[in-house]
């Protein structure tokens, strides 16, 4: 059973009382600014009029996209026509009582619309400017559109993936270059805001999707390149397909790595000590059979049911788990147990459920305090805030800065 949540909450988590300016869409910069959000801060949405490109896809339900709420969560929405005068200033006067601002247009843009770090500076000091972009501000690339897949084919990510029997390159099933750059940008983020407690000054930070996919793929997936030089040791590269065993009626994960784990395997599986077999003794023998040791196991997994295996793989201890469909996921029990998914009433998409925030923060617990924004929801409130009266805040609608379709999707870079 999922835990039910009640919106509307203060926040109580470690970043409360923080304020951030996001100019980011799509994915990465949203799912980053998503995880600030849950641990308490303050996040102010900033969306041209045709709205970040997430409001639509599917699945949707009254015009709210499943992606878009679970990456748009505890922020507010504020339309602003930052290329006229009269908006940018409204956007400068919110920065300056703010303490982040993350986009994540092409490198070139926010100079073009007058706020460059340096000029954002000018007005606070104390800013935190977060640049995120596909592979930097230089290079041959710099220039390119660039959206997950490329850099899963820069990085090495789609060789990595390849089919062993063929070497045709795959791709990832999941925006992954995205999320683990959003992650790193979070991260990023509160580390800034703790130097600046320190320094009581802000910083630029420049992030690319590129940069985040190599650092995550070099322990394991680019281990062979980490020594320069003459005589290097290079290692077969691991497949993981190899931990995935057939049964008699279906599949199951298996991942022993110690010696403990491979002998509590063999047991389960009514097989002698493979390790003791001179053909499989040590390391460079098993890679040297690996065809007769990969047979063998797998010859032996056949010969039990998932049911059957998965409890004698837990009677020794071994690493291992049935595989989920997408579909039986939310049922899993340890999932239950863990109240991993929270369920609450969305305000326009009604029934919603979604992850609980990934880190428990026992004394400043993360909340979901607010659904995913309406378009422009908060337009009115935000700017009240910043000293707007009525009338200003009416004009500014008559003269369209808080409601004109953008024209500049070009310019984006939408990671």
């Amino acid at each position: 059973m999922s835990q039910t949540i009640e919106l509307g909450q203060a926040a109580t988590g470690p970043l409360a009382g923080v304020r951030i300016v996001d100019l980011t869409t799509i994915y990465s910069g949203p799912i980053a600014t998503s995880i600030l959000g849950d641990q308490g801060a303050d996040v102010i949405k900033i969306e041209s009029a045709a709205g970040d490109l997430m409001r639509k896809g599917r699945p949707a339900r009254n015009r709210v996209t499943g992606a878009f709420a679970m990456m748009n969560r505890n922020k507010r929405s504020v339309v602003l026509d930052i290329r006229k005068d009269a908006g940018r200033e409204a956007l400068i006067k919110l920065i300056a009582v703010s303490d982040v601002l993350i986009e994540n247009f092409r490198p070139d843009v926010m100079a073009r619309l007058r706020l460059s770090f340096e000029e954002v500076r000018e007005h606070n000091p104390r800013i935190i400017y977060v640049s995120i972009n596909g592979v930097g501000a230089s290079g041959p690339y710099a220039k390119r559109r660039v959206y997950d897949a490329v850099i899963q084919a820069i990085s090495g990510m789609a060789a990595i993936q390849a089919n062993p029997a063929d070497g045709t390159p795959n791709m990832i099933n999941t925006l992954i270059c995205d999320k683990i750059t959003s992650l790193a940008a979070s991260q990023s983020i509160t580390a800034a805001l703790y130097a600046r407690e320190r320094t009581g000054t802000g910083q630029r930070i420049e992030l690319s999707m590129l940069d985040a996919s190599l650092f995550f793929l070099w322990p394991d997936g680019m281990s062979n390149f980490t020594f320069m030089g003459e005589d290097i040791e290079t290692a077969p590269y691991l497949d993981h397909s190899i931990f995935v065993r057939q049964t008699a009626d279906g599949h199951v994960a298996v991942m022993p790595v110690k010696p403990a784990e491979w002998e509590g395997a063999f047991r389960a599986l009514e097989l002698p000590n493979l390790l003791e077999d001179e053909r499989f003794n040590s390391i460079d023998a098993r890679f040297a059979n690996m065809d007769a040791w990969q047979q063998i196991i797998n010859d032996a997994y056949q010969q039990f049911t998932t049911s059957e295996i998965c409890e004698r793989l837990e009677a020794e201890d071994v690493p291992y788990s049935h595989i989920n469909g997408r579909d039986a996921v939310i049922d899993d029990p340890q999932i239950d147990a863990m109240d991993a998914l929270w369920e609450f009433e969305h305000p326009i998409a009604g029934p919603m459920r979604q992850p609980r925030p990934s880190a428990q923060f026992h004394d400043t617990p993360s909340n979901l305090r607010r659904a995913s924004p309406g378009l422009g929801e908060h337009t009115d409130e935000v700017l009240a805030e910043l000293g707007y009266t009525d009338t200003e805040i009416e004009a500014m609608r008559d003269a369209e800065i808080l409601g004109v379709r953008d024209d500049t999707e070009a310019d984006t870079n939408a990671t």
